[in-house]
């Protein structure tokens, strides 16, 4: 059976009504909303069609029709007009990317958290891809005589802290004279680089000054391995429950679930392309069978990529939650890059 231009045309009148509703849209608005040219017989014999093919579904309760994966796959690879953000749009994106946000992780999570806000549906934001994590610098702070604070930058600018203990009393001039003992051997190297050095300094170092280093290298190691694995970063997950396929709370606790308990398990991409879009059953996970994710992808420099995800219903607006997050993205990539240059509107562009 041929998919025509008019059966596409329908298609498309189904599954954009779809999305504003959340209703099974039957025959009398498709002719409405094709101005009359095609008789209620003949669209509801294109209907059928079109179910036969597997681009639409008939709930049992309804006479409408709505899109069933397949259909959604073929309107966003063929039917689906590019959209641009709008002023209101760009104007959001850029305030709220206008703030000073130094830590990297700090800029992960409220990224996660701008596009959930702007797209009014659950975000992910995951950093990963850096080749190697070095420590930049380190810093002890004393507390007492029996422990200090730990304070690490990485060379992604990522700052971690932590209380550790010294098995030994310890004071400020010991403390200072580690720091400078780090910051001279044990910055620009890997862990493992790092935990050869430490062994190497075996015997050249009072017993005492040779466990707080251990204590202080074990710390910084931890952090670089921490550094090194992607780290996945959600939000808006209430969102969900906005949504008229959401209300059932089965078909929205084992999503709840996924987005909450395992972040690790929602898809990250390994291809570098600028977007993805991935329909109920294309999303190996069985908690997003009936979800749809949109992925962009952006650059953060050194190697680093990084990737904003959106969870939302099959029926979401793709057109829109494209447009949205692809001008976020490049706008995250403008900030790393370009000293917080954002990208022109689409309408701006030659």
């Amino acid at each position: 059976m041929e998919l025509t231009a008019r059966k596409k045309q329908i298609l498309k009148v189904v599954t954009e009504r779809y999305i504003d509703t959340a209703e099974p849209v039957g025959s009398k608005f498709i002719a409405q909303d094709m101005g009359g040219s095609i008789s209620s017989a003949t669209i509801r014999n294109e209907l059928a069609d079109l179910v036969e093919m597997g681009y639409l579904e008939q709930p049992h309760t309804s006479a409408g029709r709505v899109p069933s994966p397949k259909g959604y796959r073929l309107y966003v690879n063929e039917l689906m007009e590019k959209r641009s953000v709008s002023e209101q749009e760009a104007a959001q994106i850029s305030a709220a990317l206008g703030g000073q946000m130094r830590e990297l992780d700090s800029v992960i999570a409220q990224a996660g958290q701008m596009v959930s806000s702007i797209v009014s549906y659950p975000a992910y934001a995951v950093a990963s891809g850096k080749a190697s994590v070095t420590v930049r610098r380190c810093d002890l702070l004393m507390v007492d005589g029996e422990s200090f604070i730990a304070v690490v930058m990485t060379n992604d600018n990522r700052v971690k802290s932590q209380l550790l203990r010294a098995q030994l009393p310890v004071n400020a001039e010991q403390l200072s004279a580690l720091a400078n003992l780090l910051n001279t051997h044990f910055t620009g190297v890997g862990a493992e680089e790092m935990g050869e050095k430490l062994m190497g300094l075996t015997g050249q170092l009072p017993p005492e000054m040779f466990m707080l280093l251990a204590t202080a290298v074990e710390y910084a190691t931890a952090v670089l391995d921490q550094s090194e694995r992607s780290q996945v970063f959600t939000t808006g997950q209430t969102q969900l429950l906005r949504q008229p396929e959401f209300q059932d709370p089965g078909r929205a606790n084992e999503l709840m679930s996924l987005l909450t308990d395992r972040r690790s398990d929602l898809p990250l991409p390994d291809a570098d392309t600028p977007m993805q879009i991935l329909i109920g059953p294309e999303n190996v996970n069985e908690a997003l069978r009936d979800a749809s994710v949109v992925v962009a992808s952006y650059d953060i420099g050194e190697n680093m990529r990084g990737l904003i995800g959106v969870v939302g219903p099959t029926r979401m607006d793709y057109a829109a939650v494209a447009a949205r997050l692809s001008y976020f993205a490049e706008s995250l990539s403008k900030m790393f890059g370009k000293g917080n240059q954002l990208p022109p509107k689409e309408d701006d562009r030659s």
